[in-house]
């Protein structure tokens, strides 16, 4: 079980791998279960159950050029892997393991998904109102920016407030003064 003496690494790769399971099962079930054509509302317009191939980033951004997507997300990968194993905090790295399992998800569909390896398009399924549609490889990338957000966050209140002690005289702090 994990512990104290439990590498901090050791939360960023287990976040990265159930993250990456549950990413490529939804994908599977929504190759089986959902159509291209019909939308299935789960939050009225909202929010939605929808197939799409996505060929490009966000928005489709890059579409004409996905073998470049793809190197870039190898690429940030191996940063993502060097980042996860010199983390400091615990959050940080779950923080970092999303993202890399986020990366991997969509990477995996890149490398293997039609029209060809290293050419694959990105299977979405979550539908946003008429903006766009996404996977859960997206909303962990989400997740794992929101972690690390609020640690960084974190972080700087308790060094503000560490500095802001340090200030303080210390016969003011012992006489009730600060």
């Amino acid at each position: 079980m994990l512990d104290d003496k439990t590498p901090r690494y050791a939360f960023a790769f287990i976040a990265a791998g159930l993250v990456v399971l549950v990413d490529q099962a939804s994908k599977a079930a929504a190759l089986a279960g959902l159509s291209e054509t019909e939308r299935i509302p789960l939050l009225g317009d909202f929010l939605g159950l929808q197939l799409a191939f996505n060929p490009g980033a966000i928005l489709s951004f890059g579409s004409e050029a996905t073998w470049a997507l793809t190197l870039v997300g190898v690429g940030a990968i191996a940063v993502l892997f060097v980042a996860a194993k010199r983390s400091r905090t615990i959050w940080w790295a779950t923080g970092i393991g999303f993202i890399l399992g986020g990366a991997l998800g969509n990477v995996l569909d890149r490398l293997f998904s039609p029209p060809g390896f290293g050419r694959g398009h990105v299977t979405d399924f979550l539908a946003y109102g008429n903006w766009f549609i996404g996977n859960l490889a997206d909303v962990a990338l989400a997740i794992g920016a929101v972690i690390l957000a609020l640690d960084l966050w974190i972080r700087s209140r308790a060094a503000s407030q560490e500095a802001v002690a340090a200030s303080v005289p210390a016969d003011d702090v012992q006489e009730g003064r600060s």
